[in-house]
């Protein structure tokens, strides 16, 4: 079954007075039971949920200097779908602490916004460096990996100058842990 199509309707619509080049791209999606509630008469009647996109992106049509596949509809289309990716790790760096700044001083809030990409930058490098064994918390917003991964309940211990961590066995993502804690020793030292 298909859940969703792709089209051009650029020459549809008339563009006076949008800037040269501009191109129309529509979606047409099964909506899902989240979108039910926003659909629009049009949509309910059809059954289809419909987005469009408009952008600057040249059709090939002979440029030498433009990939073959970077003009077509389903590209351009999936260009602006990964977008989407996008603004959704940029809302939870907001929530981790980028939204928030503590001051009305310029140089304590440079220097919280350099902390809030600090922690971005480490979840993002623990996603793609630790996390890729465990999808469930590989996608996860960054409150869930906090509240699975980073507070864990935990005795840390030294004997002989060794440290030991003792992992609560009950807890469910012992196992997550250990393998993300395997992952990070196994990494190569930056030089």
């Amino acid at each position: 079954m298909v859940s969703y199509q792709v089209a051009e309707i650029t020459g549809v619509r008339d563009l006076t007075g949008w800037p040269a080049g501009m191109r129309l791209i529509m979606r047409r999606v099964k909506p899902s039971r989240r979108d039910v509630k926003k659909l629009t008469a049009f949509e309910k009647r059809t059954g289809w949920r419909y987005q469009i996109a408009a952008t600057n992106i040249p059709a090939r049509q002979g440029l030498s200097h433009v990939p073959a596949f970077s003009g077509q509809v389903w590209f351009v289309d999936a260009l602006y779908r990964d977008h989407a990716e996008v603004e959704d790790r940029v809302k939870a760096i907001k929530r981790i602490g980028l939204g928030l700044l503590p001051s009305k001083s310029w140089q304590l809030n440079t220097a919280w916004v350099l902390a809030a990409t600090i922690a971005a930058d480490l979840d993002a490098w623990t996603r793609l460096l630790l996390l890729h064994d465990v999808p469930e918390l590989a996608a996860a917003e960054p409150e869930t990996i906090r509240m699975k991964l980073y507070h864990l309940p935990a005795r840390l211990t030294s004997h002989a100058r060794r440290r030991t961590l003792h992992l609560d066995r009950s807890w469910p993502w012992a196992s997550a842990f250990a393998t993300a804690w395997h992952h990070a020793t196994k990494l190569s030292a930056v030089t």
